[in-house]
C-alpha cells in the first residue's frame, strides 16, 4: 500500500485497550494515514470538534459511554466522516446496530492487518459515496459554503425567495457574505439571464448616489456633457442590490420608496418618468429598526424593503463551519498560487476556532491567502499566525466577558500589530476603513 493514497486521511481510533490502539495507530500510519487516538468517548468529541476528521474507528464496548453513543454523535453531527466498529464476538449485535445508526463496516476482533486495510477502505469509500449522494444542493447551487443551523436557515429561505421577485432585507455583519447571498437569489431565480448590479451605498458620497442610481440627461448640471444611465437602468430585468442601505439620505430614501412603489424613477434633469423593472435586494450591518426610531431611516421604506428578511449568522456563531471554508480558502490559493499541496495543523485549527472572527469571512479569506503565500512549508501552525492573532488565541476564551469587549480588545491589538495603520489594520480584519473608525470611534467614547 502506497503512502501517497492517503496521506491526507486523517483517522481517529478510539478504544480503551491501549494496545489495541498502538496496533491499530502503528498499521494506519505505515500506509500513510495521519492518526489521533482517544481513550474515551468524550475525549473523542472533544478532538472531533477541533480536527478535520475522515474515519472514526471505535471499540464498542468502553468505561462510561459506549461507542455506540459515539456512532451516534459522528452520525448525528457531521457529514462524510466514516465510521468503522470493532467488537469482540459477544457483541457483534452491537455492532449490526451500529451499522442501523449510521457506521459504514464492523470487524471482528482479532482481525489481520489486510483486515483492517480492507475495511478501512470500505468504509472511506462508503462514507464518500453517502457525501456526494446526500451533500445539500443547495450549498454547490448557491455557491455557499457552510451547514450550521444558522447557515442551513439561510439557506432554506433563499430557496423560497428566489422563486419571487419580492425585495428582500439581508442583515449581516461586514464580511459575512451578504452579497453571495443576494447573487444567490438573482442567479437562482427566472431573472437570471438578466443583469445583477451591485452598489455600494456606503462606498459613494450622497451628492453622487443619486446620479449613479438614476442617471442625468446632457446638461443637467456642469459636466454633463452628454446623457448616462444609472444603476437602476442597467438593471432593468434583472436585480439591483443596494449594499449599506443605512447610509442613504432620508432624501435618497424617498426616491427609493417611490421605485418601489411605482417602478418608476426620473433621471437628474428630466422630468420624464423612466419605467424600470427591477427587483431591490438590499442589505445592511445595522438594526434599521433602530435608526427608524431614531428618525434616520424611513419607517415606510424599511417595510417596502423588509418583505422577506435573512439573517446571516457571523462566523463566530457558525461551528464548524470555520474549518469547511478554511479548506476551500487553502485549496484555492494554493492552486492559484501553483504551490503543492498544503495543511493546516490541529493546534492551528483549534486556534482559528476560538478565535472571535470580527471581520468574518473576509477576515478568515484575507488570512488563509496571506498564510498561503507567507508558507515556507507544506504545514501552517500556530507560530505561523500574525502576531495579534496568536496573542489573543492564547488566552483563556473567557466565556463570562460580553462579545462586544471581545471584539474592541481584539481590534485595538490588531491595530497595535500594523502600528496604527486604518488601512493595513481593516485589510488583516477583513472589513472596510469606514467600519474600522467607526468601531475606534466608539470605543473611543
Amino acid at each position: 500500500m502506497k503512502k501517497k493514497n492517503f496521506i491526507s486521511t486523517e483517522v481517529l481510533v478510539v478504544d480503551d485497550s491501549t494496545e489495541t490502539v498502538e496496533l491499530i495507530k502503528r498499521n494506519l500510519e505505515s500506509a500513510g494515514y495521519q492518526v489521533y487516538t482517544a481513550n474515551n468517548v468524550q475525549s473523542a468529541i472533544k478532538l472531533l470538534a477541533s480536527l478535520s476528521i475522515d474515519l472514526v474507528i471505535t471499540d464498542l464496548k468502553m468505561p462510561g459511554e459506549n461507542g455506540i453513543e459515539l456512532v451516534r454523535h459522528v452520525s448525528e453531527n457531521y457529514k462524510g466522516i466514516g465510521i468503522l466498529v470493532i467488537t469482540g464476538f459477544p457483541t457483534i449485535q452491537g455492532a449490526v446496530e451500529s451499522i442501523k445508526i449510521g457506521a459504514e463496516e464492523y470487524l471482528v476482533k482479532s482481525f489481520t492487518d489486510e483486515e483492517l486495510f480492507a475495511a478501512v477502505a470500505r468504509a472511506l469509500n462508503k462514507s464518500q459515496k453517502k457525501k456526494k449522494e446526500g451533500s445539500r444542493p443547495l450549498n454547490h447551487d448557491f455557491g455557499i459554503i457552510g451547514e450550521s443551523e444558522g447557515m442551513l436557515k439561510v439557506f432554506s429561505t433563499i430557496k423560497k425567495a428566489r422563486t419571487t421577485n419580492a425585495t428582500v432585507l439581508i442583515y449581516g455583519e461586514s464580511g459575512t457574505g451578504k452579497e453571495l447571498v443576494a447573487r444567490a437569489l438573482h442567479y437562482g431565480g427566472s431573472s437570471s439571464a438578466a443583469p445583477f448590479v451591485p452598489v455600494n451605498c456606503g462606498g459613494i458620497p450622497d451628492t453622487l448616489l443619486e446620479s449613479e442610481l438614476f442617471g442625468y440627461v446632457k446638461g443637467a448640471f456642469t459636466g454633463a456633457t452628454e446623457s448616462r444611465a444609472g444603476f437602476f437602468q442597467s438593471a432593468d430585468g434583472g436585480t439591483i442590490f443596494l449594499d449599506e442601505i443605512s447610509n442613504t439620505s432620508l432624501v435618497m430614501q424617498a426616491k427609493l420608496l417611490r421605485v418601489l412603489q411605482e417602478k418608476e424613477f426620473y433621471m437628474i434633469g428630466s422630468k420624464k418618468p423612466i419605467k424600470v423593472n427591477v427587483r431591490i435586494v438590499a442589505a445592511t450591518n445595522v438594526d434599521l429598526m433602530q435608526l427608524v426610531k431614531k428618525g434616520l431611516f424611513r419607517e415606510d421604506l424599511f417595510y417596502r424593503l423588509n418583505i422577506i428578511s435573512i439573517d446571516l449568522p457571523p462566523l463566530r456563531e457558525r461551528g464548524n463551519d470555520i474549518l469547511q471554508l478554511i479548506d476551500f480558502f487553502l485549496e484555492k490559493y494554493v492552486r492559484e498560487l501553483g504551490k503543492p499541496s498544503m495543511r493546516f495543523t490541529p493546534r492551528a485549527l483549534n486556534a482559528l476556532k476560538d478565535y472571535a472572527w470580527p471581520g468574518n469571512v473576509r477576515e478568515l479569506q484575507n488570512l488563509v491567502h496571506r498564510l498561503t503565500i507567507m508558507a515556507e512549508d507544506d504545514s501552517i501552525d500556530t507560530p505561523d499566525l500574525p502576531e495579534a492573532f496568536r496573542f489573543s488565541a492564547s488566552r483563556s476564551k473567557g466565556l463570562d466577558r460580553k462579545l462586544e469587549d471581545v471584539e474592541r480588545e481584539y481590534i485595538l491589538d490588531a491595530l497595535a500589530a500594523n502600528q496604527n495603520n486604518i488601512s493595513q489594520t481593516a485589510i488583516s480584519l477583513g472589513i472596510d476603513r469606514k467600519t474600522l473608525r467607526d468601531k475606534l470611534k466608539k470605543y473611543k467614547g
